[in-house]
C-alpha cells in the first residue's frame, strides 16, 4: 500500500494564519460608522474566522491560477503598503504566488475580462476550507466598470486595501473604506483611472447558498420600440 501523507493543517502554513487574523483584526477596527447592522455583521464575521482558526483545518490543495488583470497585482500591493491596510497587504503578499484568481461568471461582458479577477482565500472551493463564510480578494484595473449585480441570500461587506473606488456613484472608498451589502442590494463599482483597487471581500448567509452561489449580471429591460 502506498503511504499518503497527512494533509497539512492551517497551522502548518502560518502565512494563511496570519492572513486570517489580520482580517479578523480588519473587522475588529475598522468603524461601522453607528450602523447596527454594520456593527452585527461585523461580529459575526469576527466569529467566523475565529471559529475556523480554532478549528485548525486541513488546507484544500488549489492550483494558483493568473487572469489579465493580476498584472496589476504587485503594484495594488505595493501602493497599499504606505497606508492604513499596510499589515494585511503585506500577509496577502505572503501567499500572493498561491492564489487561484477566478472570474465567476458563465461569460464575462466584453472587456471586464481584461480588468477584473477574484481569488477565494476562505470557503467552500478556497485554500482554507469553510462552508460557513467566504472571505476573498477582488482585483480591478484602472478605469474598470464592474456591472451592476447582486448576491441573493447574500450579505456582503468589501474593505478597500488599495486604490480608489465608488458603488453606485455613491461616494468614494479608499484603503480603510468598508461598503456594506445587504443581500439583494444591487450594486455597481467603478474604479480610479490611474490606479488598481484591491478589495477584501466578506460573504456571510446559509452553507446552501455559499456553496452554490451563482453569480450574474443584472441587465436593464429592452426599450419597446
Amino acid at each position: 500500500m502506498e503511504n499518503t501523507a497527512p494533509a497539512l493543517l492551517l497551522s502548518d502554513r502560518p502565512a494563511w494564519g496570519y492572513l486570517l487574523r489580520d482580517f479578523l483584526e480588519m473587522y475588529r477596527t475598522i468603524p461601522a460608522g453607528g450602523s447596527a447592522k454594520i456593527r452585527a455583521h461585523q461580529r459575526l464575521v469576527r466569529e467566523k474566522i475565529g471559529a475556523v482558526l480554532r478549528a485548525n483545518p486541513p488546507l484544500r490543495d488549489t492550483d494558483a491560477a493568473v487572469k489579465p488583470v493580476t498584472a496589476h497585482l504587485q503594484r495594488a500591493l505595493d501602493q497599499g503598503r504606505d497606508r492604513s491596510m499596510s499589515r494585511v497587504n503585506r500577509s496577502i503578499n505572503a501567499v500572493a504566488a498561491q492564489l487561484s484568481w477566478q472570474y465567476g461568471y458563465d461569460k464575462v461582458p466584453r472587456g471586464l475580462d481584461q480588468k477584473y479577477a477574484y481569488a477565494e482565500l476562505l470557503g467552500p472551493t478556497g485554500p482554507v476550507p469553510s462552508d460557513q463564510i467566504i472571505l476573498g480578494l477582488v482585483l480591478f484595473a484602472p478605469g474598470c466598470i464592474y456591472p451592476t449585480h447582486a448576491h441573493e441570500g447574500i450579505t456582503e461587506s468589501y474593505i478597500c486595501l488599495s486604490g480608489a473606488m465608488s458603488q453606485n456613484d455613491q461616494g468614494v472608498y479608499v484603503p480603510g473604506s468598508m461598503i456594506f451589502n445587504p443581500p439583494g442590494q444591487m450594486h455597481r463599482i467603478t474604479v480610479a483611472d490611474q490606479e488598481p483597487s484591491l478589495l477584501a471581500y466578506a460573504w456571510i448567509g446559509p452553507q446552501e447558498r455559499l456553496v452554490s452561489q451563482k453569480m450574474v449580471f443584472s441587465r436593464k429591460p429592452k426599450r419597446k420600440a
